[in-house]
């Protein structure tokens, strides 16, 4: 059994930033050693029991050197524990809307979890942070009772290894914390490519690095698939904007994280 937690980032729609939906899956025979060794981290650290813990803000009494310290120490334990981590992304420029961004992104990273578990041959279930839209009750039962609707090569797609989609909430378990600081960690160093923030692409070149190991890749392979990092989606017509995609893959290579996909204009 793999328990997806998942989570967004950069909803607040601006031009030229991408909002990205992902969800780290962590292994449920080391779900009890994890969440007790962040706790551990967190005793560590100081943070009192009763603090909700996110990429930002941090615990009044850390320096910014200390918490950055902290949010390390979460992400190398939750890699040494072999989590997968997906993500898909898409540029608000062409995004519809925040909200479609969500719900159609949430189906692509539940879609596929649904693929990793199928070459993992074990179940899963996804927990998804709560948030405000009258339609994600109707889309989430949806997606366990239907699946995916509308694919190019099917008109539906029931996600069969996944046996429940459910919400979760920062402060309810450790493992919202961690994909809130893995999303918040990725958001920071695509925002330091998109917003040219030479400071911020220095530190996402640290940073990168230690997310990398987390990124699914195929059996074999060193570079991250499709399902582990997608740009959506996945044909961008427009010059300028297929640009920006293709730079942002770049930075990812320069940080250490090849992306199979191909940025492309035109239907394969």
């Amino acid at each position: 059994m793999y328990l997806l937690y998942c989570d967004e980032t950069n909803l607040e729609e601006k031009g030229g930033d991408f909002f990205t939906y992902g969800g780290i899956a962590i292994p449920g025979d080391v779900a009890q050693t994890l969440s007790q060794e962040i706790d551990e981290i967190r005793a560590k650290f100081g943070v009192p029991r009763e603090f909700r813990l996110k990429f930002n803000p941090g615990p009044k009494h850390l320096s910014h050197d200390d918490f950055i310290a902290l949010k390390q120490s979460i992400i190398e334990a939750v890699a040494r524990q072999k989590a997968t981590l997906f993500i898909s992304v898409i540029l608000h420029d062409i995004a519809t809307s925040p909200a479609d961004a969500r719900r159609n992104e949430i189906n692509r990273v539940c879609y596929h979890f649904d693929c990793f578990l199928n070459r993992k041959k074990s179940p899963g279930l996804v927990l998804i942070d709560r948030f405000d839209d009258k339609a994600i009750d109707a889309h989430l039962a949806e997606k366990f009772s239907v699946g995916i609707i509308g694919l190019p090569h099917t008109k539906e797609m029931r996600l069969s290894n996944i046996v429940g989609f459910h919400y979760s909430a920062i402060g309810q378990s450790n493992f919202a914390s961690v994909v809130d600081i893995l999303l918040g960690s990725i958001r920071f160093s695509m925002n330091g490519f998109t917003r040219n923030d030479p400071k911020a692409r220095e530190t996402a070149k640290r940073v990168i690095p230690i997310l990398s190991p987390m990124f699914f890749r195929e059996e074999g392979r060193t570079t991250v698939s499709e399902l582990g990092i997608f740009f959506s989606p996945k044909v961008i017509k427009s010059d300028k904007f297929r640009a920006t995609y293709q730079g942002m893959k770049d930075f990812f290579a320069e940080c250490g994280v090849v992306v199979e996909q191909t940025i492309t204009g035109a239907h394969r």
